[in-house]
């Protein structure tokens, strides 16, 4: 089974941003299921969802339909070594903050759910009360709004 280290900007253990759909699916296998973005969306993308595993991944058409962004509710997943969904709200922020990232933004969902980002770091954080149930993260834009790819 992969690694399933999230690395900020790089993508999670071995499946990094930027690969190509052929190239996940030489990691990964078949997803169980495609989804193409709704003609409104902001982002024209396809979704390949590996439901068992708990992980979507976002292929943006703009660039090149290259992986740009991970969603996952998988539990194993850790980040800075740590089980992100075992730990509460505050125990999350204060993780953050120790790895020096302290720039936060905090939304109620329409939901019900709470949403905390770090834009920079291009991560959400989806919590159900005190439970985290979903992590989305993706690769870095820098200031002048162009995608940063990690090296391959």
């Amino acid at each position: 089974m992969i690694n399933k280290d999230i690395r900020l900007g790089k993508g999670l253990g071995k499946i990094k941003f930027g690969l190509t759909m052929e190239e996940v699916e030489e990691l990964l296998g078949e997803p169980e299921e495609i989804e193409e973005s709704d003609e409104d969306d902001e982002f024209e993308h396809q979704a390949w969802n590996y439901w068992e595993e708990g992980y979507s991944l976002y292929f943006d058409k703009e660039d090149d339909y290259k992986l740009s962004c991970i969603e996952t509710a998988n539990r194993d997943v850790q980040l800075w070594g740590e089980r992100i969904f075992e730990m509460s709200q505050v125990q999350i922020k204060q993780l953050f903050s120790d790895n020096n990232i302290t720039d936060i933004e905090e939304e109620e969902m329409e939901t019900g759910e709470t949403r905390i980002s770090y834009e920079k770091e291009m991560i959400d954080l989806y919590f159900d009360e005190d439970q985290l149930i979903a992590v989305n993260f993706g690769v870095f834009i820098n200031d002048n709004l162009e995608v940063v790819w990690p090296e391959k």
